[in-house]
């Protein structure tokens, strides 16, 4: 099979799925940066918690916050089949979890 078919077989696929994401509209572009910012901002204070293990100035509270807030932003993107929310979501979930962890481990 040529690349091409692929290409187009799996274009196909994806146009005909529940996620319509040949649409790519300004706001869903839009919306994609949006969720790259934010979601990358998350990656130094994951590095770096992950590196030094201090997490004495972080705050608890905070960081369940934010991961209530994104799982229930995660429900609504499956809702309304946003997929820049999802994405955006399941990225800085994996993050804020990561150092909800590990401020909990190193109290």
């Amino acid at each position: 099979m040529a690349p091409y078919s692929r290409l187009s077989t799996i274009l196909r696929l994806i146009s005909t799925s529940s996620f319509d994401i040949m649409v790519f509209t300004a706001t869903t572009v839009l919306g994609l940066v949006a969720a790259t910012c934010t979601t990358i901002a998350f990656i130094p204070q994951a590095l770096k918690t992950i590196k030094t293990r201090n997490t004495k100035d972080l705050s608890l509270s905070t960081y369940v916050l934010l991961v209530v807030g994104i799982i229930l932003w995660l429900i609504y993107g499956f809702l309304m089949q946003d997929l820049p929310v999802i994405i955006a979501n399941a990225v800085t979930f994996f993050f804020i979890f990561t150092i909800m962890v590990l401020k909990i481990k190193h109290k």
